[in-house]
């Protein structure tokens, strides 16, 4: 009895560990209180300059690149990207098997002389009415149950993935003369 008992603590422990690790890396904004990822990354070009990489890394990442951009405003560097993220039930070894949740999300990128910013926000799980992820983070809420916060890692997984992307996407091209 004494060895279930500690085993439930033990278990209870790491699962509270790991779900105070998931609120902590999930930046949330101090003024809004929406969880938002956002970045100025310094870089070599003029805005136009990259503003036309990014409408490439758009047309490189996303399946339908129009569909998904909202604003394409090279007068004012701007670009607004509308897209989700399918979220997943897993199984006991950590594998997808059913989809869970769909998480809608807003990224905008802007383009001023020697710099770029990306801000990813507004994210809102879908549903019949607007579902601010947030609520996910909030033990309190009568929505929240424990699988809430492996979406919010599956998300934040997600995020990472595409921000990593843009960097990459963003970085200025090599052009190699060609010497024959």
């Amino acid at each position: 009895m004494k060895t279930t008992y500690r085993i439930l603590i033990l278990v209870s422990l790491c699962f509270l560990a790991f779900t105070k690790g998931i609120a902590q890396v999930i930046p949330v904004d101090e003024d809004t209180k929406q969880v938002t990822y956002k970045e100025v990354i310094t870089q070599e070009g003029t805005a136009a300059k990259m503003y036309n990489q990014g409408i490439e890394w758009v047309n490189s990442f996303y399946p339908n690149p129009s569909d998904v951009t909202r604003v394409r405003d090279p007068d004012n560097g701007k670009i607004e990207i509308r897209h989700r993220i399918l979220v997943f039930n897993l199984d006991k070894d950590g594998n997808k098997t059913t989809q869970a949740n769909i998480v809608e999300y807003v990224m905008i990128l802007e383009f001023k002389e020697g710099r770029y910013r990306y801000t990813i926000t507004d994210f809102n799980v879908k549903k019949t009415s607007k579902f601010p992820m947030e609520r996910w983070m909030d033990k309190t809420d009568p929505e929240y149950v424990p699988v809430c916060d492996i979406y919010l890692k599956q998300v934040d997984e997600e995020v990472l993935k595409i921000i990593k992307s843009l960097k990459e996407g963003m970085k200025p091209k090599v052009i190699k003369p060609d010497n024959w």
